[in-house]
């Protein structure tokens, strides 16, 4: 790899990923722009080819993102590598054990990956103050995750009567929140007569007494599934991992011009704010009245949604983003 300051090598699991999609790759034009070489490395599993592909950065700077690393990796990367280090996720924290306190390895190689970071761009400002308590040692910024809102036609036609589309969107991996939601779920057809519910994930849901309507997700298909629906819902459990969680869902539906309806969980309870582009509910009832008042109010509905639609705008479009992201970055170039 070239030894240059204009050259940047972006290190990451997996190119695939959503996280790699929405945090990395809309930058990476704008910075070819600005004159820098951009090279995407797919880190390979084994120590072996980790190595191999850490010890060919030399003085390039590095854009590290979510991995952290372990020692090996930190020696094989060498002193000279001008790190910067991009997370979204509470990694020092396992999801399943997270009330037992950070795990003592994640949190080592955490504490590691920060401290020899130049810049660690942090998706929310939770984040953020645990890459400062783990000691980071260059600037610490808050990049939320953002979209671009352009992919996403704001919902035009939204029908009165009382029907209502709820949805959710996400993965097998995380369907267990809608899980959580089931006693809701279960009551909501008594309290909204004709209501729904579609999924889009990879993975289907099943609730007895609802009409729930499976749709697998795709990239091409997202945006159009969510604009065909009423209220978009972020259910999320609370604890020292989901807090870190950083709401992109509710992003997504506030792109399509859908109010929301969301657990008061880390930023899930700034992003949604109370009673202009949805509402938070922690109780059943708060839950069931909440989905009640939007069913009956179309107005409302209309009024939340492109409340939405214009913070979304405003301050989660990559349009907004990519100019004070390629700042930072260019700054430790």
């Amino acid at each position: 790899m070239p030894e240059s300051g204009r050259h940047l090598v972006v290190l990451t699991r997996e190119r695939a990923s959503a996280s790699f999609r929405q945090r990395v790759e809309p930058y990476l034009s704008a910075l070819a722009e600005a004159g820098v070489a951009c090279e995407v490395v797919e880190l390979g599993d084994s120590l072996l080819a980790r190595s191999r592909q850490l010890a060919r950065v030399g003085r390039s700077a590095v854009w590290l993102q979510r991995k952290t690393l372990t020692a090996w990796d930190a020696w094989m990367l060498g002193p000279q590598a001008r790190v910067i280090y991009d997370f979204d996720d509470a990694v020092m924290f396992q999801a399943r054990r997270s009330e037992d306190g950070p795990h003592p390895g994640r949190q080592r190689r955490f504490a590691r990956t920060v401290r020899r970071s130049r810049l660690v761009l942090a998706g929310n400002e939770i984040l953020a103050d645990h890459a400062r308590e783990a000691g980071a040692a260059g600037q610490v910024a808050v990049v939320p995750t953002g979209l671009d809102a352009s992919r996403f036609a704001p919902k035009a036609d939204r029908a009165a009567g009382g029907r209502l589309r709820l949805v959710w969107i996400g993965s097998r991996s995380t369907l267990k929140q809608v899980e959580r939601l089931r006693e809701v779920l279960e009551a909501l057809p008594a309290r909204v007569p004709g209501v729904s519910l579609r999924i889009i994930a990879d993975a289907g849901l099943d609730v007895a007494g609802l009409a729930v309507e499976n749709v697998a997700w795709s990239y091409e298909a997202e945006a159009r599934l969510l604009s065909e629906c009423d209220v978009g819902i972020a259910p999320l459990p609370e604890t020292n991992f989901t807090r870190g969680k950083c709401g992109f869902k509710i992003l997504q539906y506030m792109a399509a011009g859908l109010p929301v309806v969301a657990s008061p969980v880390g930023v899930q309870s700034d992003i949604v704010r109370e009673g202009e582009s949805g509402f938070c509910a922690a109780t059943t009832e708060q839950w069931l009245d909440a989905i009640a008042k939007l069913a009956a109010d179309v107005d409302l509905r209309r009024r939340m949604g492109a409340a939405g639609r214009q913070r979304v705008e405003r301050e989660f479009d990559f349009k907004v983003l990519r100019p004070r992201v390629c700042e930072l970055v260019l700054g430790v170039l």
